[in-house]
């Protein structure tokens, strides 16, 4: 991951895991290992995650 600024609120875009594909994902909170919050798109979208903060891409939109 490059020096990306995360913050509660912003939607990223995480990498595809497993046989899920890339998707948005609404940040809750930011720990040092993972986040925590919604997935927005993708067979996930609506359901809460803690995905690795390995796997974000890009962040999308900032806080909203």
């Amino acid at each position: 991951m490059t020096d990306l600024t995360l913050t509660p609120g912003c939607t990223v875009l995480l990498a595809g895991f497993d046989d899920i594909p890339e998707h948005s994902f609404r940040i809750e909170e930011v720990h040092e290992d993972c986040i925590t919050g919604t997935a927005l798109t993708g067979p996930l979208a609506g359901e809460y995650g803690e995905p690795d903060i390995a796997l974000v891409l890009q962040v999308l939109t900032g806080l909203t």
